[in-house]
């Protein structure tokens, strides 16, 4: 494994490997107003929410690498401390990436990339239209981590008024993730869609006692074919099946089909991994069980 300590490499390439490393990383679409007034909207992808009561979000406009010069957002939330954070998503992405250009203080960025600006209620930036969820913010805090290229700007906001499309509400009002259709940052000039087939879900044991993987017998926690993913689910179930549950399961048509599938009679534990690989799969973590355990 390669180890670097940052001071031993030039900034912008641990700069750059962070960037790779850390992802993907979601994006504040961040409008402000500078001290005349003019509209700025720049995307930054040190960015995240911190906390529901009170709602906090803080972005980070860091330094320029290469120059230690401070982006106009930062400037701007300085002398107004006020902030849209507008979230991305695929249909605007290209239009986001074209408002980082680094314009000349003074010009509109939202002139720049087409969007459309809306007043906001509670702050005087404005909102991006065409962002499916919009979150007015006052700045509470700012927080200067360095003062050479590359240190961040951490600007804490707290958000008093969030703004959301019914376009990306499911049947119960919550936000759907594949509706809503949100990008991210990763190194270089890389983003990810995050939708259709790239998502997928893990079931939080918040209100389950999981058996943990060291109650997995060891022939079946060091095997070839069950991944690290595969023993997390299994160690999440709250307990195993019973030996009456196990001597009912071989004796169906499900474990007959199984066997006559993956062919436990010749290939023996080997194969009953494999079955467990693919029932697992289908998030059948019980069945998957019941086949190891039916050795």
């Amino acid at each position: 494994m390669l180890s670097i300590k940052p001071k031993d490499i030039a900034t912008g390439k641990f700069h750059g490997l962070l960037l790779s490393a850390v992802a993907p990383r979601p994006i504040a679409f961040a409008s402000t107003i500078d001290d005349q007034g003019t509209p700025n909207l720049s995307p930054f992808s040190f960015f995240n929410v911190f906390g529901s009561n009170p709602p906090i979000a803080i972005f980070s406009p860091a330094r320029r690498v290469r120059d230690n010069t401070t982006k106009h957002t930062l400037e701007n939330v300085k002398h107004h401390p006020e902030v849209v954070i507008n979230v991305v998503n695929y249909n605007m992405v290209q239009q986001a990436s074209l408002a980082s250009t680094e314009y000349p203080k003074g010009v509109n960025e939202f002139v720049k990339s087409g969007f459309t600006p809306l007043a906001s209620e509670l702050v005087k930036p404005f909102r991006v239209k065409e962002s499916p969820v919009q979150l007015e913010c006052k700045v509470k805090q700012i927080i200067e981590t360095g003062t050479e290229g590359g240190a961040g700007n951490l600007i804490m906001c707290e958000i008093v008024l969030i703004h959301i499309s019914e376009n990306v509400l499911n049947e119960k009002g919550e936000i759907d993730q594949h509706k809503i259709d949100l990008v991210a940052r990763l190194g270089g000039n890389w983003y990810s869609r995050n939708s259709g087939s790239a998502l997928f879900e893990v079931p939080k044991p918040l209100t389950t006692l999981g058996v943990g993987v060291d109650a997995i017998p060891e022939n079946i926690r060091y095997s070839h074919v069950l991944s690290g993913n595969d023993l997390g689910k299994l160690g999440n179930v709250e307990q195993l099946p019973s030996n009456d549950e196990i001597e009912f399961f071989k004796e169906s048509a499900e474990y007959e089909q199984l066997n006559k599938e993956f062919k436990f009679s010749q290939e023996g534990d080997n194969a009953k991994h494999h079955a467990a690989k693919y029932l697992l799969s289908k998030d059948d973590n019980i069945t998957a069980w019941k086949i190891l355990l039916s050795s």
